[in-house]
């Protein structure tokens, strides 16, 4: 009598350890879903382990990884990584002489959206401005950059705005000559050097890229 009761209590105590054992795997599935998927994958971190234990990392990794590729494509839209040139490519070195209390301006002809890369230095402190005249521009009207007294040096890069000529005024405030120096490197084709009680000094570059090949 005692062993058919044992084998009739057999099936009911195991179905009631498996129901235990899933029990206890949904549970510790569960643990583990909120413990290390949640903030590993989708950085969800309601017990504050996840980030502890250093599992948000990954998804912090992808969430910056995400808003870099965001926003270099909407900086990049609409803007040629590669803009080509019909001008040949200028670079030239002038040096610029100012007695005392002389100005001068130097400026390149630039269309809209060329780049110029400038540096410029003067022996003596300067007062500065960097500016441009729009083609079409009332006579005498003027752009500013920038404008800055008392200067050594300075360099940089413009993209042009607008067509037209851009440059510099340098005013020498010593009771000395000074001396400014000017590299400049664009697709620029002329320049133009304005003194007062001076005739304009006009130089004109090659405008052509040359031919591609050759011996």
């Amino acid at each position: 009598m005692a062993t058919n009761e044992l084998d009739a209590g057999g099936p009911v105590v195991a179905r009631e350890r498996l129901a235990v054992a899933a029990g206890a795997a949904l549970l510790v599935a569960g643990v583990i879903l909120v413990i290390a998927v949640l903030p590993a994958e989708f950085g969800v971190d309601p017990t504050g382990l996840g980030r502890r234990l250093g599992l948000t990392a990954m998804s912090d990794i992808q969430a910056s990884l995400e808003a870099f590729e965001a926003s270099r494509g909407a900086a990049a839209s609409g803007a040629a990584t590669v803009v080509a040139q019909e001008r040949a490519y200028q670079n030239e070195i002038i040096d610029l002489k100012l007695g005392p209390r002389e100005s001068v301006e130097y400026k390149y002809r630039l269309d809209k959206g060329q780049a110029l890369l400038y540096s410029w230095k003067a022996s003596g402190l300067v007062n500065e401005e960097f500016h441009a005249e729009p083609d079409g521009a009332p006579q005498g009207y003027a752009e500013t950059y920038e404008k800055k007294n008392a200067q050594l040096a300075a360099s940089g890069t413009l993209t042009a705005p607008f067509a037209g000529i851009h440059g510099w005024y340098w005013e020498n405030q010593t009771d000395g000559e000074v001396t400014v120096t000017l590299s400049a490197a664009g697709f620029y084709n002329l320049s133009h050097e304005f003194r007062k009680d001076a005739a304009t000094k006009t130089t004109t570059f090659p405008t052509q890229v040359p031919p591609s090949g050759g011996p």
